[in-house]
């Protein structure tokens, strides 16, 4: 793994730390305002990087493989779906602004299913990383090493505010800021790590790339669609989020076509 891959897959993390650090900072509860804008902008950058960083690539590598284009994109945007929607299943869990657990029946303490629900958001995050810096070290054409980074770079700007959201709760639930800020740090160590295993992956089987570039879309649209967008739009302040969406989307969009 050379530095260049190894500095990108650490920029999400970053940007997650970052953001739980917000806790030293802040009042003990959120602004629902706040809360909403910023759900809503993750959502807006997962979107566009779904589409511009991931699914359009996994298309046009395909195309020149020779391959049908809709092909990989299809199956593996599916697949993806189908990944996170069996680890939701299975995986003691509890959404933000909600009053019940999901997934397995758990003993673990809230905080602790509030921190295995933004893991696993973060899991996607990290296998769209780690499947770019693949390709684009690959010597792929559809993927430069800048498109790579303006990724990674993006997903480490929407992560600044999950880290806060992950973090803020925790204060206000009862438990001290040093550990509020160690549970949200922790939820995005997952990013690295899945990112690493991608790359294995992808290093082993060069061709199945397209494949897990748009599985790593699925994965992502997944989240958005399941859990930031039905949180970002419970009322109150609904228009606050779809302002945070169109902002997330056209960051993300920018900064993939400007760098890609």
């Amino acid at each position: 793994m050379n530095q260049n891959m190894l500095l990108g897959i650490l920029i999400p993390f970053a940007g997650t730390t970052l953001g739980a650090a917000m806790v030293f900072f802040m009042r003990k509860e959120m602004n629902d305002k706040l809360q909403k804008a910023l759900l809503g902008f993750a959502s807006g950058v997962m979107i566009a990087a779904s589409v511009w960083s991931l699914l359009i690539p996994a298309i046009e590598m395909a195309e020149e493989n020779g391959s049908q284009p809709w092909l990989p994109a299809a199956a593996g945007f599916l697949l993806g779906m189908g990944f996170l929607l069996l680890l939701d299943t299975v995986t003691p869990h509890m959404h933000l602004n909600g009053d019940e657990p999901e997934g397995v029946k758990s003993s673990l303490k809230k905080s602790t299913m509030l921190v295995l629900a933004v893991t696993l958001h973060n899991i996607p995050e990290g296998m769209a990383v780690g499947v770019t810096f693949a390709g684009a070290v690959s010597g792929n054409t559809t993927i430069s090493l800048a498109g790579a980074f303006a990724l990674s770079v993006g997903i480490a700007i929407q992560n600044f505010p999950e880290g806060a959201i992950i973090s803020m709760p925790l204060r206000s639930e009862g438990v001290s800021k040093g550990r509020s800020f160690l549970y949200g740090t922790l939820s995005g160590i997952v990013e690295p790590i899945a990112a690493v295993i991608t790359i294995l992956l992808t290093g082993l089987v060069v061709p199945i790339l397209p494949y897990l570039l748009a599985f790593a879309a699925g994965a992502m649209i997944y989240v958005v669609v399941e859990e930031l967008i039905p949180e970002a739009q419970a009322e109150p302040h609904t228009n606050i989020s779809t302002v945070g969406v169109a902002i997330g989307f056209t960051l993300m969009m920018i900064l993939d076509v400007a760098l890609g």
